[in-house]
């Protein structure tokens, strides 16, 4: 069994026991997160759309860790200007375990 949820503006394609990396959510490691957007849920050929979202269906999830991503290098040029600028940046995510699907 699958399931298609959004949080932070994304999309994730889920099955039980799959980890996942997502923007930050407001929890901490060990505790339990329900997402209620589930945009689909599909059992072999079996599979309900929702319009927008499934109803009466959900994902369950524990949170396994926070933390950071790899940085990436942003640069700004300009030819023939004597401009360049360099910038990092690392993005906050929330690492999910996902453990049940219902609906």
């Amino acid at each position: 069994m699958y399931a298609v949820i959004k949080t932070g503006g994304k999309q994730y394609r889920v099955a039980e026991g799959d980890v996942i990396r997502v923007e930050t959510l407001e929890a901490n490691a060990g505790e339990t997160i329900t997402f209620d957007q589930v945009l689909m849920v599909g059992e072999g050929e079996s599979i309900k759309v929702g319009k927008p979202y499934v109803d009466g269906s959900s994902v369950t999830a524990e949170v396994t860790a926070e933390g950071r991503g790899d940085k990436i290098r942003v640069i700004k040029f300009k030819r023939r200007q004597g401009y360049k600028r360099t910038i990092g940046h690392r993005q906050n995510y929330t690492e999910l375990k996902i453990t049940g699907i219902a609906g």
